[in-house]
């Protein structure tokens, strides 16, 4: 029996990671070849023409899941009836803002975002911020969307996580595929903790820790760590633009992960509400090992912090209780 098709809402459709993840999503990647999608797409103003540009492409491309578009710069119309809500657009910082200046805009713009999804996003909507600063952007969209549950609300930290098993399948010449149950803890700035303590790579001979199979531990806490953290401002500078294609393949990760569940054995790196697990200050939006089943995500509970850890985990908590309180007194 045909599925009915699912809502999925792209902010910032007509930018980069936007024009990326719509084909994407529309092929099926996201929530599978055989579920129908009507796809809302939300630009601002100056965008309108371009956002109409990819518009007409998705129809150009006769994609058979694709059973709608709407294309829209107001954002009541955008929200209406979603199910899934992937947050690509917010204000990037520019040269010579500082970190106020960026945090107040994107405030601004979460604000109204998280109104209209509360008012009119399908009961039970699915939230993923993917615009920085990720994880506070999607804690001041909790904050003005009170009625969709914490749970609901998640940040991209799947494109670092798919960059740390890249790194490790790179450095093991293995495929990538064979590699799993990294973790990136914490925010998704060069704060973050890419950790490969619980890391295992399929071998012939069974599965090995990759520390063992890496046997560089100069290495991988330290060159391994920076490349990972750093990876975004690499690409940047050899693309002269910032990661797309990568950014909207995780995005797709994250919400077929989320929504069809993790294989298991294996979990994935998701920004979500903390709990005080691991000792982070409940109320952050913080990078965790997670699981997931009948959609819905559970932190990896019981896994050994070594002290090494232990002070990368606090220090990019740190990080997250400042940009915390400086989005906070944005909205006073």
């Amino acid at each position: 029996m045909a599925k009915n098709p699912v809502r999925v809402l792209v902010t910032g459709a007509a930018g980069q990671i936007g024009y990326a993840l719509v084909p994407m999503i529309a092929r099926g990647v996201m929530l599978g070849s055989d579920q129908p999608v009507i796809l809302h797409l939300l630009d601002i103003p100056p965008a309108a023409e371009s956002l109409n540009g990819v518009k007409m492409e998705l129809v150009d491309a006769a994609f058979p899941l694709l059973k709608g578009v709407v294309a829209t710069t107001d954002v009541v119309e955008a929200c209406t009836g979603v199910n899934i809500a992937v947050m690509v657009g917010g204000f990037p910082r520019k040269e010579g803002m500082e970190r106020k200046d960026v945090m107040s805009k994107n405030v601004s713009i979460y604000k109204s975002q998280a109104f209209a999804l509360e008012k009119h996003a399908a009961a039970n909507c699915k939230v993923l911020v993917v615009a920085n600063p990720a994880n506070t952007n999607a804690l001041i969209l909790k904050e003005f969307a009170p009625s969709i549950p914490e749970k609901n609300i998640s940040c991209l930290t799947r494109l670092d996580h798919n960059r740390a098993l890249g790194q490790i399948s790179e450095r093991l010449n293995v495929q990538v595929s064979d590699v799993k149950n990294v973790i990136i803890w914490g925010n998704h700035s060069s704060s973050q903790y890419p950790d490969v303590n619980h890391a295992t790579v399929t071998t012939p001979a069974g599965e090995k820790p990759v520390r063992e199979l890496v046997a560089d531990d100069a290495w991988l806490n330290s060159e391994f760590i920076a490349t990972v953290q750093q990876r975004g401002a690499a690409i940047i500078k050899a693309r002269k633009l910032s990661s797309a294609l990568s950014a909207a393949s995780a995005a797709c990760d994250h919400i077929r992960d989320w929504v069809l569940g993790t294989p298991e054995g294996i979990w994935v790196s998701m920004g979500v509400y903390s709990d005080g697990s691991y000792n982070v200050p409940a109320g952050l939006i913080y990078s965790f090992p997670v699981t997931t089943q009948n959609g819905e995500w559970k932190i990896v509970q019981g896994l050994g912090i070594d002290e090494f850890s232990r002070k990368k985990l606090d220090l990019t908590a740190e990080e997250l209780s400042e940009e915390k309180a400086l989005a906070y007194s944005c909205l006073t």
